[in-house]
């Protein structure tokens, strides 16, 4: 397996990359929140452009993974400067597939709408466009609310480890990188996968977005057994299986 791992700096910030190098269109996996480059659904789809001869870039937004800088600085719009940098460092030209995991599919339509002569398809895995407006913002109790007003920063429950940081900076630039009130133009192939058993991030999510989206070649796969994560095998073949057709 030929992947290069290296270091992009930005802003003085070294962000952290894998890129396993293949024949084009290039799939360009962007983690979730507190996610990184080397979760299960990047390392399976990883495996499997390097059987196929496909070329990958994998990546860890700053304050994330083996990326420099802290979680608590990071905002939306500077994690997707970080996935630009890192895109147009080692992968400059050429079709790619854009892949987004939950947050990583907000990052991912950010990233669609600057590249659409080079976009060769775009898939969304739990895709959670605005959630820090519309589930972050709106489920915070009062006394949330007071602390992030009175602190800049609150500390919310995490299904998966330890609480969540977050703080008013993250929300307040969220609301300057909403994508879902108006149309998105994206002209490539869409493919959007949802588990209907997401606690995260409701299903319904998924169709709005496909709603939005200007293009006609949009497809919803639901899962109904399916969780947030979609990490189970099956899970992983389908997702690997969408990809693979897109490539086609």
């Amino acid at each position: 397996m030929d992947e290069r791992r290296g270091m992009v700096k930005r802003n003085g910030v070294d962000l952290a990359y894998a890129y396993l190098q293949g024949f084009a269109p290039t799939l360009v996996f962007c983690p979730g929140f507190a996610s990184d480059m080397n979760g299960t659904k990047a390392l399976f789809l990883r495996d499997r452009c390097a059987e196929r001869g496909q070329a990958m870039l994998r990546f860890d937004y700053s304050g994330h993974g083996e990326s420099g800088g802290a979680f608590s600085d990071g905002t939306i719009g500077a994690w997707a400067a970080d996935a630009r940098a890192v895109l147009d460092a080692i992968v400059p030209a050429g079709q790619k597939i854009l892949v987004g995991s939950s947050m990583g599919g907000w990052i991912a339509l950010l990233l669609a709408r600057d590249m659409a002569p080079h976009l060769a398809g775009f898939v969304g895995i739990a895709a959670a466009p605005d959630f820090s407006e519309d589930l972050i913002r709106a489920t915070l109790t009062p006394q949330q609310s007071l602390t992030l007003d009175r602190e800049g920063i609150v500390l919310l429950p995490n299904p998966y480890g330890e609480p969540t940081p977050i703080t008013r900076d993250f929300l307040e630039d969220g609301t300057q990188h909403l994508v879902l009130p108006s149309k998105i133009g994206i002209f490539a192939p869409v493919r959007l996968i949802h588990g209907q058993r997401d606690a995260e991030v409701p299903w319904r999510t998924s169709l709005h977005l496909a709603e939005q989206i200007e293009g006609e070649d949009v497809q919803v796969t639901l899962v109904k057994d399916g969780e947030h994560r979609l990490s189970r095998d099956r899970d992983l073949v389908l997702i690997d299986d969408v990809c693979a057709r897109l490539t086609d």
